[in-house]
C-alpha cells in the first residue's frame, strides 16, 4: 500500500448509515496514490466518505447519488468548501417562526410509527425551516444534521419496520441506546451540525454533487470512476436502501410525500421502485453495463469477498476492457448493523 498521500486533518462526520466506508475510506484512496487521475466519479456515493477522502487528496470529485437526501450530503460536505451553519440557525430551527408557514406532514402520516407525537411536531417544524433557508450549503448542511439525528433516534438506525415500542416499552433491556434514542432532536442536531460544521473544507479543486443515474455521466469528463454499488450477498439478498431511509427520501419530497406512500405497509414505506443492481438476477447485467460504459476511465471497485457475482467474474469482465486488474483485500470489515462476520471488504482496480 503506498502511503505517500497527504491528507488534510479533517474527520468525516460520524454516521450509523448502513453500508458507510467511513473507517477505510482513506484507505481505498491510498491504494490508488500510484495511479495518475485527478478527476473522480464517485457513482454510488452514499455517504460521502469516500467522496469525502477523494476531496481530501486534492480531487476534482464528482459526487452521485440517485436518492435525494443522499446529494444533500454530497452537497453539504463534497461541492461545498467554506459555508458552515450559524449558531442562530442552529440554536431555532425547531422553533415555530411567524414569517413560515409550516405542514403537519409527519404528525398525520407517522403517528405511533416512528417517533413520539412531540417529535413529529419538532420534524414538521424543522422541515419549514430547512426549506426556508435560501443558501443551499447552508440547507445541505441542515438537512444532513436532521438526517443523522432522525437516524440517531430510530432502533437499527433504519425506518423498515413500525417500531417506536422498542424505545417507550418499560421494560429491562439488552439492546439498544435508550439514553440515545431519547435524547431531544434538538440536541441531536445541534450535534451533528457541528460535526458537519467541522469537517467543511476547500481541497483546492471544484468538486459537484449530483442526483443521477450511475450511466449518465459522460466518460470523457472523468479519469477514474469508483463503483460501490449494493451489494447482492451470498445469500441473495441485497440492502435496498430506498426501503431502509424512505423517510429521509420523503422529507426531501414533503408535499408530494402523501402519493408516493404505499398505503398497504403498515410503516407507510415509499412505493416501491425497480433497482436492477439488488437482484441476482439482474446485477450481473449492469456491472456490465457500467464497466462498459465507464472503459476509457480507471476503475475502482469496492466489493465484497461474498458477493454476487463472484470477485473472480468481475475480474473476467474488467480485463474485457483492460490490462491490468489487481485485487485488493483491504480488510475484514464488518458494516454497522452487519451480522456477517466472514465477508471481507475487497478493492478490484482496473487501469
Amino acid at each position: 500500500m503506498r502511503t505517500d498521500a497527504v491528507f488534510i486533518d479533517k474527520s468525516f462526520p460520524s454516521t450509523r448509515y448502513q453500508g458507510s466506508k467511513r473507517k477505510i475510506a482513506q484507505r481505498i484512496v491510498l491504494e490508488l496514490s500510484d495511479l495518475d487521475y485527478l478527476s473522480v466519479l464517485d457513482a454510488f456515493g452514499g455517504t460521502a466518505a469516500v467522496s469525502y477522502a477523494f476531496k481530501l487528496a486534492g480531487k476534482h470529485v464528482t459526487y452521485n447519488d440517485t436518492l435525494q437526501f443522499n446529494q444533500q450530503i454530497g452537497l453539504a460536505l463534497i461541492e461545498n468548501d467554506t459555508t458552515t451553519l450559524d449558531d442562530i440557525t442552529v440554536a431555532h430551527i425547531g422553533m415555530r417562526q411567524s414569517h413560515i408557514t409550516y405542514g403537519h406532514m409527519i404528525q398525520k402520516l407517522f403517528h405511533d410509527i416512528y417517533y413520539t407525537d412531540e417529535e413529529n411536531q419538532w420534524l414538521d417544524v424543522a422541515v419549514g425551516n430547512i426549506r426556508s433557508i435560501k443558501n443551499r450549503y447552508l440547507q445541505a448542511l441542515a438537512w444532513f444534521s436532521l438526517f443523522q439525528a432522525a437516524m440517531s433516534k430510530r432502533p437499527y438506525n433504519l425506518f423498515h419496520r413500525r417500531n417506536l415500542y422498542m424505545r417507550t416499552s418499560k421494560v429491562e433491556r439488552s439492546f439498544g441506546n435508550k439514553t440515545t434514542w431519547d435524547r431531544s432532536f434538538q440536541d441531536h442536531f445541534i450535534k451533528f451540525a457541528r460535526q458537519a460544521n467541522a469537517a467543511v473544507f476547500d481541497g483546492g479543486n471544484t468538486c459537484v454533487a449530483r442526483h443521477q443515474d450511475a450511466l449518465d455521466f459522460e466518460p470523457s469528463a472523468t479519469d477514474l470512476v469508483y463503483i460501490d454499488p449494493p451489494y447482492v450477498g451470498a445469500t441473495g439478498h441485497s440492502v435496498d436502501y430506498l426501503a431502509f431511509y424512505h423517510f429521509l427520501e420523503g422529507i426531501m419530497q414533503y408535499d408530494q410525500w402523501p402519493s408516493m406512500i404505499d398505503h398497504r405497509s403498515k410503516h407507510r414505506r415509499l412505493a416501491a421502485v425497480d433497482n436492477k443492481w439488488c437482484s441476482k438476477k439482474t446485477n450481473h447485467m449492469m456491472f456490465r453495463q457500467i464497466i462498459e460504459h465507464y472503459a476509457t476511465c480507471i476503475l475502482a471497485v469496492s466489493y465484497r469477498s461474498d458477493g454476487i457475482p463472484s470477485i473472480e467474474e468481475l475480474v473476467a469482465m474488467l480485463k474485457q476492457f483492460k490490462a491490468n486488474v489487481r485485487v485488493i483485500d483491504i480488510s475484514r470489515y464488518q458494516y454497522a448493523l452487519s451480522n456477517c462476520r466472514n465477508s471481507r471488504e475487497m478493492l478490484i482496480v482496473a487501469h
